[in-house]
């Protein structure tokens, strides 16, 4: 947690550095990161073919980017509820479920803005 009571140009500089070794735990970590990652550099070209329109390609883009923002947050809510202790319990699965549930809804969310606009210029 370096950064505290840091201001200015070092606080960002010290959260730059956080968030890239954020990053590099998903990569290192998270199968599912990873998967997602590959997923994404795919489909970044591709959006520059199936969106016609700026606003097409940055909904395309940007439905790729939050399967990867939503993925992060997820792992951060499993390493959390790990953290706290590895026996079985009722809310422990719960908030690891809402997570995983919200990654999914977000992948759907992805096929949905995808499929919409690649049906709409190609069909």
């Amino acid at each position: 947690m370096a950064g505290q009571g840091q201001t200015g140009i070092r606080r960002v500089v010290s959260a730059t550095f956080n968030s890239m070794a954020g990053l590099k735990s998903a990569w290192a970590n998270e199968a599912a990161f990873r998967q997602e990652c590959g997923l994404t550099i795919a489909l970044v070209p591709a959006a520059f073919w199936v969106g016609q329109t700026p606003v097409e390609r940055i909904l395309l883009i940007g439905s790729c980017l939050l399967v990867l923002i939503v993925e992060l947050l997820n792992t951060a809510v499993e390493a959390t509820v790990d953290r706290i202790g590895m026996e079985r319990h009722q809310l422990s699965g719960r908030a690891k479920d809402l997570a995983s549930a919200a990654v999914l809804i977000t992948l759907l969310l992805m096929v949905v803005v995808w499929a919409l606009i690649g049906w709409a210029n190609f069909a």
